[in-house]
């Protein structure tokens, strides 16, 4: 991890890797192709996840794995984090562009209700972007950002769980999806179980 950018570096070199990473998707398929949208939502929805769960684990690595390399991950999370939210951020914008251009393949089998979930974990992903910044958190104070970043990131864990859940019988990478996302929710429990006897046998 020593060699790898840190800080903004490091969030401007996973930004401008989905940037490449999309356009790459897009140029391959003819412009307007709604194979093309479909191809880099799909990619740019693999860069979120695999950004979330770094951010999600970055803790419970530490944690459960103490190390340089744990505790670097645990230093760069809130940059991992607002690298996330950017990979989403654009995974968000491919979707609006399919629903405007093609909306009877966007709608094809989906509801308003089954919308729901997304939109609750960009409302998240709101909120945690901007409470990641030094004015906000302030004003928020430590136990209430605390609080907010937590629940955040738990939501968003259930969010990305019931969404590979519900798509298992596709096939594909979703049960893998699915087993990645249930096992952090695993080890994140674990991690908090153990700092609690810590805590415990501390007093």
């Amino acid at each position: 991890m020593k060699t790898l950018p840190s800080g903004w570096k490091l969030f401007v070199a996973l930004a401008a890797f989905v940037l490449l990473m999309t356009a790459a998707v897009l140029g391959t398929h003819s412009p307007g192709d709604a194979e093309g949208l479909r191809s880099a939502i799909r990619a740019t929805a693999r860069s979120s996840f695999a950004l979330f769960l770094l951010t999600f684990l970055a803790s419970t690595l530490a944690t459960l794995l103490p190390g340089p390399t744990s505790r670097q991950l645990l230093r760069e999370r809130r940059y991992l984090g607002l690298a996330f939210a950017f990979s989403h951020t654009v995974h968000g914008v491919l979707i609006y562009l399919y629903a405007q251009r093609f909306p009877d393949l966007f709608w094809a089998g989906r509801s308003t209700l089954a919308n729901l979930p997304g939109s609750l974990g960009y409302l998240f992903i709101l909120l945690l972007a901007l409470t990641s910044f030094k004015a906000p958190t302030q004003l928020l104070g430590p136990r209430l950002w605390k609080r907010l970043h937590s629940t955040g990131t738990w939501v968003l864990a259930g969010v990305f769980c019931l969404s590979f859940y519900k798509r298992i019988p596709l096939g594909g990478g979703y049960p893998l999806g699915f087993a990645l996302t249930f096992a952090a929710i695993t080890l994140k429990l674990i991690a908090k179980q153990a700092n609690r006897r810590v805590a415990a046998s501390a007093h």
